[in-house]
């Protein structure tokens, strides 16, 4: 019996990550590239790059067009910040869009805190303004990007707070003149994450995750 209630929240995630996936691809197919998401409170808007054709106009504000716009735009920073850092980086990376967005300071969606910056100088998430979002995907790297964020916004993942309330991070291979400035948090693979506050850095995870990663990237 307990082997059949186990398989039966198996089939019920597995329900979930499948509807979530049907929203997207139906929305993804009639948005369209010109889907974008403008909150009246923020000045930046995501581009989208690699849309499916349009085959459907859908209202501009509607729901289902801010649900594919969240998703893609998760998606996209998580791909481009965190694709070789697996799923613990790439949920850290999700961490700080989160926290951000509690924060109040960086936009109120996930789009908005994204592409803060990217239409003007000063790109808070490095890629949004390098030439990264018209360059090729790697296909298994981004479905798996996408099945993630697509999981982490139906609750199906939870976050679990593991970068300590982070709202900025940085590659490794980088020192960013701003890091001194912020209180460190920890580091899980090769990012090191810092909260607002002065120095006084904590020691970094005991075992942290060990990827390659994708680009010098850095969150300022």
């Amino acid at each position: 019996m307990i082997r059949k209630k186990n398989d039966a929240l198996a089939r019920s995630d597995r329900a979930l990550v499948a509807t979530m996936a049907i929203i997207i691809a139906t929305g993804s197919a009639a948005v369209g590239a010109s889907i974008s998401y403008n909150p009246s409170t923020d000045k930046s808007a995501a581009p989208v790059a690699m849309a499916a054709p349009a085959q459907a106009a859908l209202p501009k504000d509607s729901a289902l067009s801010r649900l594919v716009a969240e998703h893609r735009c998760l998606s996209e920073v998580m791909y481009y910040e965190a694709r070789g850092e697996g799923s613990s980086g790439q949920k850290a990376i999700a961490e700080v869009v989160f926290a951000r967005m509690r924060n109040g300071n960086y936009g109120h969606s996930i789009c908005a805190v994204v592409y803060e910056g990217a239409k003007r100088a000063g790109c808070q998430f490095s890629f949004a303004c390098s030439g990264d979002l018209v360059r090729p995907r790697d296909p298994e790297a981004w479905s798996e990007a996408e099945t993630l964020a697509a999981r982490i916004l139906t609750g199906e993942v939870r976050l679990t707070n593991a970068t300590n309330g982070a709202t900025n991070f940085h590659a490794i291979s980088v020192s960013p003149e701003w890091a001194p400035t912020l209180r460190r948090t920890t580091q899980i693979g090769n990012h090191v994450f810092y909260r607002g506050g002065p120095g006084n850095a904590v020691p970094a995870l005991a075992e942290p995750v060990v990827a390659t990663p994708a680009s010098d990237s850095s969150d300022s």
